[in-house]
Protein backbone atom coordinates (compact mmCIF):
# COMPACT_ATOMS: atom_id res chain seq x y z
CA UNK A 1 0.00 0.00 0.00
CA UNK A 2 1.62 3.54 -1.00
CA UNK A 3 0.18 6.69 0.32
CA UNK A 4 0.53 10.18 -0.01
CA UNK A 5 -0.65 13.34 0.82
CA UNK A 6 -1.41 16.40 -1.52
CA UNK A 7 -3.20 19.55 -1.85
CA UNK A 8 -7.04 18.71 -1.98
CA UNK A 9 -8.57 19.81 -5.06
CA UNK A 10 -12.12 18.12 -4.49
CA UNK A 11 -14.43 19.74 -1.85
CA UNK A 12 -17.38 17.37 -2.16
CA UNK A 13 -15.32 14.57 -1.37
CA UNK A 14 -14.01 15.67 1.54
CA UNK A 15 -17.47 17.24 2.53
CA UNK A 16 -18.98 14.03 1.83
CA UNK A 17 -16.36 12.21 3.92
CA UNK A 18 -16.34 14.21 7.05
CA UNK A 19 -20.41 14.08 6.75
CA UNK A 20 -20.62 10.31 6.62
CA UNK A 21 -17.66 9.57 8.99
CA UNK A 22 -19.01 12.85 11.35
CA UNK A 23 -22.73 11.61 11.40
CA UNK A 24 -23.18 8.49 14.36
CA UNK A 25 -21.30 11.67 16.82
CA UNK A 26 -23.59 14.31 15.31
CA UNK A 27 -26.83 12.22 16.25
CA UNK A 28 -25.59 10.79 19.15
CA UNK A 29 -25.07 14.34 20.25
CA UNK A 30 -27.37 16.29 18.72
CA UNK A 31 -25.38 18.46 16.44
CA UNK A 32 -26.39 19.19 12.72
CA UNK A 33 -24.41 19.17 10.22
CA UNK A 34 -23.44 22.78 8.37
CA UNK A 35 -22.78 22.63 4.98
CA UNK A 36 -22.28 26.28 4.90
CA UNK A 37 -19.86 26.41 7.48
CA UNK A 38 -17.35 23.80 6.10
CA UNK A 39 -17.65 25.91 2.42
CA UNK A 40 -16.52 28.78 4.05
CA UNK A 41 -13.65 27.24 6.04
CA UNK A 42 -12.53 25.17 2.96
CA UNK A 43 -10.66 28.47 1.55
CA UNK A 44 -9.52 29.54 5.34
CA UNK A 45 -7.52 25.98 6.09
CA UNK A 46 -5.07 23.80 4.71
CA UNK A 47 -6.31 21.19 3.01
CA UNK A 48 -5.02 17.82 1.77
CA UNK A 49 -5.85 13.97 0.31
CA UNK A 50 -5.32 11.20 1.76
CA UNK A 51 -4.31 9.24 -1.40
CA UNK A 52 -3.74 5.31 -1.27
CA UNK A 53 -2.08 3.80 -4.87
CA UNK A 54 -3.36 7.64 -5.91
CA UNK A 55 -6.87 7.45 -4.90
CA UNK A 56 -8.52 9.77 -2.08
CA UNK A 57 -9.41 7.74 0.68
CA UNK A 58 -9.18 10.90 3.56
CA UNK A 59 -8.87 14.29 4.23
CA UNK A 60 -7.02 16.19 6.28
CA UNK A 61 -7.17 19.59 7.38
CA UNK A 62 -5.23 22.30 8.82
CA UNK A 63 -4.80 25.94 10.23
CA UNK A 64 -2.49 27.86 12.08
CA UNK A 65 -1.09 30.42 13.97
CA UNK A 66 2.06 31.88 15.32
CA UNK A 67 2.15 29.75 17.88
CA UNK A 68 0.60 26.80 16.78
CA UNK A 69 -0.82 24.27 13.85
CA UNK A 70 -4.44 22.76 14.46
CA UNK A 71 -5.22 19.57 13.01
CA UNK A 72 -9.14 20.93 12.14
CA UNK A 73 -10.02 17.32 10.55
CA UNK A 74 -8.71 14.48 10.11
CA UNK A 75 -11.10 11.77 7.70
CA UNK A 76 -10.20 8.60 6.29
CA UNK A 77 -13.03 6.70 4.86
CA UNK A 78 -13.94 3.58 7.01
CA UNK A 79 -13.08 1.02 4.46
CA UNK A 80 -9.28 2.48 5.42
CA UNK A 81 -9.51 2.84 8.57
CA UNK A 82 -7.26 1.03 11.09
CA UNK A 83 -4.10 1.01 8.26
CA UNK A 84 -1.91 3.48 9.99
CA UNK A 85 -3.10 6.11 7.53
CA UNK A 86 -4.58 8.34 10.34
CA UNK A 87 -0.94 8.23 12.31
CA UNK A 88 1.19 9.14 8.53
CA UNK A 89 -1.39 12.32 8.55
CA UNK A 90 -0.24 13.17 12.34
CA UNK A 91 3.15 12.57 10.91
CA UNK A 92 2.45 14.53 7.74
CA UNK A 93 0.92 17.31 9.64
CA UNK A 94 3.89 17.48 12.66
CA UNK A 95 6.20 18.03 9.80
CA UNK A 96 4.63 20.88 8.57
CA UNK A 97 4.20 22.38 11.77
CA UNK A 98 8.04 21.89 11.99
CA UNK A 99 8.71 23.50 8.70
CA UNK A 100 6.23 26.23 9.81
CA UNK A 101 8.78 26.45 13.03
CA UNK A 102 5.69 26.70 15.38
CA UNK A 103 5.75 24.98 19.08
CA UNK A 104 2.50 22.53 19.16
CA UNK A 105 0.27 20.63 16.93
CA UNK A 106 -3.64 21.18 18.71
CA UNK A 107 -6.63 19.32 18.31
CA UNK A 108 -10.16 18.56 19.28
CA UNK A 109 -11.85 15.67 19.42
CA UNK A 110 -15.00 14.24 20.43
CA UNK A 111 -14.81 12.21 23.87
CA UNK A 112 -16.58 9.51 22.81
CA UNK A 113 -14.49 9.32 19.61
CA UNK A 114 -12.03 6.11 19.22
CA UNK A 115 -9.95 8.64 17.73
CA UNK A 116 -8.69 9.91 21.07
CA UNK A 117 -6.57 6.77 21.73
CA UNK A 118 -4.67 7.55 18.14
CA UNK A 119 -3.94 10.61 19.74
CA UNK A 120 -2.60 10.06 22.81
CA UNK A 121 -0.65 7.10 21.02
CA UNK A 122 0.67 10.04 18.43
CA UNK A 123 1.95 12.02 21.59
CA UNK A 124 -1.09 14.00 22.37
CA UNK A 125 -2.11 15.28 25.95
CA UNK A 126 -5.63 16.54 26.99
CA UNK A 127 -5.28 19.84 28.16
CA UNK A 128 -9.06 20.46 28.79
CA UNK A 129 -12.47 18.67 28.20
CA UNK A 130 -15.64 21.41 28.05
CA UNK A 131 -19.03 20.32 26.08
CA UNK A 132 -17.91 16.80 24.77
CA UNK A 133 -14.69 17.55 23.47
CA UNK A 134 -11.22 17.17 24.64
CA UNK A 135 -8.74 19.90 23.53
CA UNK A 136 -5.53 17.65 22.89
CA UNK A 137 -2.12 18.92 22.31
CA UNK A 138 1.68 18.02 21.40
CA UNK A 139 5.05 19.31 21.19
CA UNK A 140 6.17 19.58 17.99
CA UNK A 141 9.73 18.91 18.14
CA UNK A 142 9.16 15.72 20.37
CA UNK A 143 6.95 12.76 20.68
Amino acid sequence: MTSEFRQAMDKDFASQLTRKNMEPYYKELGIVWDQRLFNSNWGEFENYEILVNSAPVGVLRLSHDHLSYYIRDLQVDRRWQCKGLGEKAIEYSVEIARHAEVELLRLRVFCISPAVSLYERMGFKIRKTEDGMHFMEREVFSK
